[in-house]
Formats: C-alpha cells, sequence, structure tokens
C-alpha cells in the first residue's frame, strides 16, 4: 500500500522510518469543461503521484482538493459553477503546515505534484515558508508540475496536429485523456467539446471577462482525446518524474 489515509498509526511510522519518499498531490475543485468532473485535478495528481510512489517505494498523502482562484486564461474562471478558489496565502498556509507536520512525523523527503495550473507560485510560497522553521531538520522537497515533464516525441504523437500548450490545455486532451486512461467512468464521452481554442489578449482584466472563455470551459477542443493518448502520457510522465525524483533524493 503507498497510501497514507490506507494506513494504520504503526504501519505508518514504520513506513516512514525506512525513509521514503512522501508524494503530496495538488489539486482543487474546479470546472472542467461539460465532460469530465470538478475534482479532475486532484484525480490525476494523485493518479500520477500513485504511479511514482510504487516505483521508488514512497508514500502518497490525501491530495489537497481545493486550489488557488481558477483564472479565465488558464482555468476558464471562478464564474462556472462549483469552481470553489483559495486566496493564496491559504493555500501557501496549507502547505506550510502539512509539511511541518510531516517533519513532525520523520518525513524528510516530500514531492509536491502539482496538478492545478494556478496552484503552482502558492505551493512554492508555502514550501519557502515551512523551510525557514524546518529547513535545519535536513528535509528536502521537490515541487514540479507533470505536464512539463511531456517530452517531445510524446508531444508529435499526442499531438500531431501542433501543441497549444499547457494552459489552453484545460480540459482538453491531455487532461481528458489522463482521465480516459485512468477512470474512464468520469468522462462524459457524449460531452466532448469540440470548438476552436480560446483567444486571450496579452492582458488581464478584473472582473474578469467571461465572453473571453469558451461556454464550454475547455479552453480548446478535446475531441482528439482517447484512452491510448492517455497511457502514452501516463507512462511517459512516470518514467520522466521517477528519474527526477530518484536523481534528487
Amino acid at each position: 500500500m503507498v497510501h497514507v489515509s490506507d494506513l494504520s498509526w504503526p504501519e505508518y511510522a514504520e513506513r516512514v522510518a525506512r525513509d521514503p519518499v512522501v508524494l503530496v498531490p495538488c489539486g482543487a475543485l474546479e470546472q472542467h469543461g461539460p465532460h469530465l468532473p470538478l475534482g479532475t485535478d486532484a484525480i490525476l495528481a494523485s493518479a500520477v503521484s500513485t504511479g511514482i510512489a510504487e516505483a521508488v517505494g514512497g508514500l502518497v498523502l490525501p491530495a489537497l482538493a481545493y486550489g488557488y482562484k481558477s483564472m479565465p486564461k488558464s482555468g476558464g474562471g471562478a464564474h462556472f459553477p462549483g469552481t470553489t478558489n483559495l486566496d493564496g496565502g491559504t493555500v501557501a498556509s496549507l502547505v506550510r503546515d502539512l509539511i511541518r507536520e510531516q517533519v513532525r512525523h520523520g518525513v524528510r523527503r516530500l514531492c509536491f505534484v502539482v496538478g492545478h495550473y494556478e496552484n503552482q507560485w502558492f505551493v512554492t510560497e508555502g514550501i519557502d515558508l515551512a523551510m525557514r522553521e524546518v529547513g535545519h531538520t535536513g528535509v528536502r522537497i521537490m515541487r514540479l508540475e507533470y505536464w512539463d515533464f511531456i517530452e517531445p516525441a510524446t508531444i508529435e504523437r499526442v499531438f500531431p496536429d501542433g501543441y497549444p500548450g499547457a494552459a489552453l490545455e484545460h480540459a482538453a486532451v491531455i487532461e481528458t485523456s489522463l482521465m480516459l486512461h485512468y477512470q474512464p467512468h468520469h468522462v462524459r464521452l457524449d460531452r466532448l467539446p469540440d470548438h476552436r481554442s480560446a483567444d486571450f489578449p496579452p492582458y488581464d482584466m478584473f472582473p474578469p471577462h467571461r465572453h473571453w472563455v469558451p461556454s464550454s470551459g475547455a479552453l480548446t477542443s478535446a475531441k482528439a482525446a482517447t484512452a491510448e493518448k492517455g497511457r502514452i502520457m501516463a507512462e511517459q510522465f512516470r518514467d520522466s518524474i521517477v528519474a527526477a525524483v530518484r536523481r534528487e533524493f
């Protein structure tokens, strides 16, 4: 078993004594079009973390299921029902407290696997705040976004007509294909959005302009998503991240 939530406290203590890498999936409760569940970011971050933990003998904590504010140009924005946003300071505090608690239990190697685009800098802030307090213990912390590990050969196989980039891939081919691979029962194939990519200006507005975002909530078409593409990406992400984790820890 690799999931901390499945262990009793004596089992957890015994596993921590082996100095495992403890992975922390970081997701959000955010709209992902009409075809994917609100919890997609946490589901995928947890699935990626599980594959890594199984390969390196690590543990996986329950996902941080809420994230920083969904933005129109990367997540569609807050006007979609169900999208539940936290302030940046709240996300940073959650991360800081989680690190302090894990260090108190004896954990010295942590890896945050970010599955929500907007979380990146606030997870980083939480890590930095925690390191000011517990850095003297010898703890080492890694933070990554799994989509950054996509390799050129994978891009060619998954996006033969061109890769729109990570931000515009919200609720599109990457996330939909991965969900078809990991949890196909959560994908509403009859509701896959198929429209042109959003065309955002090089600035933001507050309050956000809703009309910038496609009505589906997906920022580009998900019609090209397949379970096979999900498998290709899942295996490549796992292998590349495992190599990075082993290199750093």
